[in-house]
Parts: C-alpha cells; sequence; structure tokens
C-alpha cells in the first residue's frame, strides 16, 4: 500500500464545500484518521475586484460543489468521506472512486510540486513573466522554502530589489 495517499474528489451539495472540509477534518481527529486521510481542500483562486474604487480581493471557488480529499483508499476512509454530512458521493464510475492524476495534480494546483532553482546569490537572471518581464538583474538571495527570490533589477536609474518567483526567472548563461 502507497502511504503518501491520493488525491480524490468527493462531491458535494452545492455552498457545502466548506462545512463539509471542516466536517471531514472534525471525523478525522475524533476518530484518530490522520494516517490515511491527510488533507481536505476546497480549491479557490483569489479575484480581484473593483467596487467604488476600492480594490478587494476575494476567494472564488474554482470547482463550486467539489471538495478534494488526499487519502489512502481503505474500507473504513470511503465509508468516514461517504458519509459526512453534505456529501453526495466521490467523483467515479459507480461507487468506484478515482483519483486524480499526478498531471490533473499538478495542473489543478492542488499541490505545489516544488521547483528546483538552477542558479545561486550573484547570478545574473532574466525575468520572464510578470510585472518586471524583460528586466535582466542579479539574484540577492533565495528561499527554498517559498519558492522565491530576491533579484536587485536596474529601474530608472536604480538598483532596486523585487521579490520574484522561481518560476518568473531564467538563469542567464
Amino acid at each position: 500500500m502507497e502511504d503518501r495517499g491520493k488525491w480524490y474528489v468527493v462531491h458535494t451539495y452545492s455552498g457545502y464545500e466548506n462545512k463539509v472540509k471542516a466536517n471531514i477534518e472534525k471525523i478525522v481527529e475524533n476518530r484518530n484518521m490522520q494516517d490515511v486521510i491527510f488533507e481536505v481542500r476546497v480549491p479557490v483562486e483569489e479575484q480581484v475586484e473593483i467596487k467604488n474604487g476600492k480594490k478587494k480581493i476575494t476567494q472564488k471557488k474554482i470547482f463550486p460543489g467539489y471538495v478534494i480529499v488526499k487519502m489512502i483508499m481503505t474500507d473504513e476512509s470511503w465509508y468516514v468521506v461517504r458519509n459526512t454530512r453534505g456529501v453526495t458521493g466521490f467523483v467515479g464510475p459507480g461507487s468506484k472512486p478515482v483519483p486524480l492524476t499526478d498531471a490533473e495534480v499538478k495542473n489543478l494546483g492542488v499541490e505545489k510540486i516544488p521547483v528546483k532553482l538552477d542558479a545561486k546569490v550573484g547570478d545574473s537572471v532574466k525575468v520572464i513573466s510578470g510585472p518586471f518581464e524583460n528586466f535582466v538583474g542579479v539574484i540577492l538571495e533565495i528561499n527554498n522554502e517559498k519558492q522565491k527570490v530576491k533579484v536587485l533589477v536596474s529601474m530608472f536609474g536604480r538598483e532596486t530589489p523585487v521579490e520574484l518567483q522561481f518560476s518568473q526567472i531564467e538563469t542567464l548563461k
């Protein structure tokens, strides 16, 4: 049996996603099932709304009516999730839940697959996306945990440190 578990999609009543997440988490805690049910998520994305000239960031559900659960599928874990109030079933043919593939997990942004940065402090990099696109700078700091770098770029004749994601830069050879 695989010890890391897989991501499964659970169908819920629309509007009950956060309640289902909380209920599953409570059951996992009460029944000491942390070794089979690892994580429950309601996939959301940040959305910027401008109302009355004020910028407001809201969380919008990416898949209303669905919750994703990282778990090892056993009779007991299936039963617990399936019988949680608000859950209408697992996604899959009949009563057989089908786990998400690694590609689906990556595309959904469910799990951050760490990016390996092939650079060190002092290396020159080119910004390939974001507001500083096409700027060239030098790496000041690397934070592997947050997957971010601090890069010194020349802006308006001044050296300015900017924080960027690993995915926003490429090293110059």
